[in-house]
């Protein structure tokens, strides 16, 4: 970590999943919260429960996602404060983002965990439209949303000071 003190072996754990959009992060928080002692909190089906209403944009996804973080905030830290680790299937996607989180971690005294999925933007494309077409998720993007979403996402930097694991399509084989 990059301020504070390093949390000790027997410290929670707060999984952090950075990818676009169909990159896998869902699939793999679910794999994660499998862990004993570990807890799985999902943005999209929050968001879902809370504002699936009010959700027509991008802008508007923006907005409710924020009242989600600043709600979910003293929560997060209190569940790792009481000893779980937590999976936190939000998008580590930009400095600000993981900044947040690391503040979550670093409050409850947490080691903050960066799984990155570094997948290429076609494979993603195919599945979100597979995805969409079997209308399991809790929101359907389009191309063109998940084209105007992808401009902003900021790969994870050394200098951040994440433990970062990477999981590339190069992993999965073929499909």
């Amino acid at each position: 970590m990059s301020t504070g003190s390093l949390p000790n072996a027997s410290s929670p754990t707060l999984h952090l999943l950075c990818g676009k959009i169909a990159s896998g992060k869902s699939t793999l928080a679910s794999q994660l919260a499998e862990a004993p002692a570990t807890l799985l909190i999902s943005e999209d089906r929050w968001l879902a429960a809370l504002y699936r209403d009010e959700m027509n944009s991008v802008a508007d996804y923006v907005r409710c996602s924020a009242k989600l973080r600043a709600a979910m905030t003293p929560h997060l830290i209190a569940l790792l404060e009481s000893g779980l680790s937590v999976v936190l299937d939000f998008p580590a996607n930009t400095l600000s983002l993981r900044k947040w989180m690391r503040e979550i971690a670093e409050s409850a005294s947490a080691l903050p965990q960066l799984h990155y999925l570094d997948v290429a933007d076609t494979r993603c494309k195919a599945r979100l439209q597979a995805r969409n077409a079997g209308g399991n998720h809790d929101f359907a993007a389009t191309d063109a949303q998940f084209e105007l979403i992808s401009r902003y996402f900021e790969a994870p930097q050394a200098d951040e000071g994440f433990r970062v694991i990477v999981h590339s399509s190069e992993d999965e084989g073929e499909e």
